[in-house]
């Protein structure tokens, strides 16, 4: 019988802007550092096998954190391979340029052969319900945690042992996602969390 399934919150690797505090360059990548940093999760990353799905953030940093981190299991047969689902629900709480996607066509010139049909026109503008206030930050929170749970019971109720989730996103839109202030994960950095039902709420819980 197939377990519950587990959800990672793993933080992008170190971009651009982390080490130069140029937070006007838009949407940066990552560094060589970062880079390394992200691949050296193909071998500390817990049970890469039983991964089912990764959900990233759609800015550059996060989806070369997960492409070069995860490429083992993105890449293998159609059978064996992890889902990749691009969500703007992940991307970074600020309106500062450094926190704002680019364009899909950008993104596919940058990543070939991704889904992108989860991203609107203009995903990663910073109005209604990617408006960077508190309020509105923690509401997207909560909608994406409903996700998470439905991802979560389909994953159970299908029995398959591939039913972890890995969430590659952003440190402070992480604080709201796991209603932790007090979170602050390293660069590629990860925490385990179950995701649970409280009084209509969906609720993650540290493992």
């Amino acid at each position: 019988m197939a377990s519950k399934p587990t959800i990672y919150l793993l933080r992008h690797a170190e971009s651009a802007h982390n080490v130069s505090k140029d937070f006007n360059h838009r949407d940066p990548g990552l560094t060589e550092t970062g880079f390394i940093q992200a691949a050296a999760l193909a071998d500390t990353f817990p049970a890469l096998s039983s991964i089912g799905v990764i959900l990233s953030s759609p800015l550059t940093r996060t989806i070369e954190t997960t492409l070069t981190g995860f490429s083992t299991i993105l890449y293998k047969r159609a059978e064996g391979a992890a889902k990749l689902i691009l969500d703007p629900d992940l991307q970074e709480r600020s309106d500062l340029p450094c926190d704002i996607g680019s364009d899909v066509s950008i993104l596919e010139a940058k990543f070939p052969g991704l889904d992108y049909s989860p991203l609107g026109e203009g995903w990663y503008a910073k109005t209604g319900a990617y408006a960077a206030d508190d309020e509105t930050v923690a509401a997207r929170a909560e909608g994406f945690r409903k996700k998470l749970l439905g991802l979560a019971k389909e994953l159970g109720a299908s029995g398959s042992e591939k039913n972890a989730v890995v969430v590659v996103t952003h440190g402070v839109f992480m604080k709201f996602l796991a209603e932790d202030e007090s979170i602050d994960l390293p660069k590629a950095g990860w925490k385990a969390y179950a995701v649970e039902e409280r009084s209509d709420r969906a609720v993650l819980r540290p493992l």
